[in-house]
């Protein structure tokens, strides 16, 4: 059966009739909404237009984060997590879970009780957690040799595994100083790496890489790492998020506008800026900044490149002094609104009347006014709930909304089938974006950035149309 192209048709009888620009002349101001009668099918539907806001507001999996120094050694408060997603809008918190006094023994079983406390008050507070481990914060880097690298990733494993509902992102780390790969004892130090340094290397990644579900991301230091270890070509937009080696390792630059090549993060910008720019476009890219070097870390500098390169997430501990620049600059609120995914209903077509066990045909458009799209798995649902009774019926909708994006706009157009004990009534129509592991949690759904459309207490994002059905 022929899907009925309800707004098309919708508009045109709408303007033939004279009655769109009286309409919309009274339309409230939080949307727009033309109720009508679809000319080739006879049904009753409206098409709503949806304002945008530019307020800050906080939102899983993206935005600026919390730096720890000691993640190892003192327990997080989920008061104070949960202050920085409520007072602060922030989401995120790193923890570097530094290894000093294992280098050459097993990981206690104290230090894996405490990395299991930092997960669960993460996720008592609604916040996620960039990870990466380390064995020293020092330049003599001092760290571990790769058995002993390996054989501890056994034993974090099942930590990280039970735990990756609420892990943002794992950067490769163990390697050298603050697990940057730099400075380090036992895998080339000073940037002289040798082949057998860069097959000691991959080896680390790799088990990092499968000492975590497929559908979480692994960050390397440089640009280079990835080219030497996994090859120069960037990742193809065929093979994103297929859970391979190439599809799940992305990048962190933590010295952003530093210098000419971000302190050694480039060794050939020529070359990296475009590899980089193609291979963010899928993949997880985010950092910190590490001093103030003018005209690069400026606001036109800097907003270029966190666009280019698809910035996801930022440090805003450091370094303040940059940081403070952005602000005088006046950009940091662009920032603050931008890193990641930042999704925006423009408009929406959906019947007014339906029948149990039906279809019912669903289009809306959504824009990414953000610097990335979404990286992490991400649900997407229809969700009708009876005016009269407050019963709620969540429908999914096929789509990837890791596919929405940055900077282009999306027009979901599905069909979904009604319940067929779904009871006579009126249904408000709200949107769903949950996260899968934690479906049940509303800080960790998507809060779209329109105006009176959020729902905190559930996490949907109102749709502003009521249904009938019969």
């Amino acid at each position: 059966m022929k899907r009925p192209h309800l707004r098309p048709s919708l508009t045109q009888s709408l303007t033939a009739m004279g009655l769109l620009s009286a309409l919309l002349v009274g339309a409230s101001p939080v949307s727009a909404q033309v109720a009508g009668v679809d000319g080739e099918t006879g049904v009753s539907a409206a098409s709503v237009t949806y304002p945008q806001t530019t307020d800050t507001f906080a939102n899983p999996e993206r935005g600026f984060y919390h730096h720890t120094d000691s993640c190892d050694k003192n327990d997080f408060s989920s008061a104070t997590l949960q202050s920085y997603r409520t007072n602060e809008g922030i989401s995120l918190v790193m923890c570097v879970f530094y290894l000093a006094e294992f280098k050459n023994s097993a990981i206690s079983q104290s230090a894996l009780d405490r990395l299991q406390r930092q997960f669960a008050a993460a996720r008592s507070a609604g916040v996620k957690m960039i990870v990466r481990f380390a064995y020293t914060d020092s330049a003599d880097g001092a760290d571990a040799p790769k058995d002993r690298v390996l054989a501890h990733l056994d034993q974090l494993a099942p930590y990280l595994s039970a735990n990756s509902d609420v892990i943002y992102v794992v950067q490769a780390g163990f390697v050298g100083a603050w697990g940057e790969g730099y400075y380090t004892k036992n895998f080339g130090d000073a940037g002289n790496v040798t082949t057998a340094d860069w097959a000691n290397r991959k080896a680390v990644v790799d088990k990092t890489l499968s000492s975590l579900p497929s559908n979480r991301m692994v960050q390397l230091r440089t640009p280079k790492y990835k080219r030497t270890m996994y090859g120069t070509t960037a990742l193809p937009a065929g093979q994103a998020y297929n859970g391979s080696s190439l599809a799940r390792l992305g990048h962190h630059n933590d010295c952003f506008l530093a210098s000419a090549d971000d302190y050694g993060t480039y060794e050939n910008p020529a070359v990296e800026y475009p590899y980089l720019a193609a291979e963010t476009s899928y993949l997880a890219m985010g950092g910190e900044t590490c001093g103030v070097n003018t005209p690069r870390t400026s606001c036109p500098t800097t907003l270029s490149e966190l666009k280019m390169f698809h910035w996801s997430y930022l440090n805003t501990d450091y370094e303040p002094n940059v940081i403070s620049g952005w602000r005088s600059g006046g950009c940091l609120p662009e920032i603050t609104r931008s890193l990641g995914y930042r999704f925006a209903l423009q408009n929406g077509t959906y019947p007014s009347t339906a029948t149990k066990g039906g279809s019912l045909p669903v289009q809306f458009t959504v824009k990414n006014d953000g610097f990335a799209a979404q990286f992490n798995p991400r649900g997407l649902e229809l969700v009708l709930r009876n005016t009269a009774t407050s019963q709620v019926y969540r429908l999914p909708l096929t789509g990837d909304p890791r596919s929405w994006a940055a900077g282009a706009t999306t027009t979901v157009d599905r069909t979904v089938t009604l319940p067929a004990n779904l009871p006579a009534g009126s249904y408000s129509m709200l949107l769903n974006l949950p996260d899968p592991q934690l479906s049940q949690r509303p800080e960790y759904s998507i809060r779209l950035a329109n105006q009176g459309t959020w729902e905190a207490s559930t996490g949907y994002n109102n749709l502003l149309h009521t249904l009938t059905v019969s």
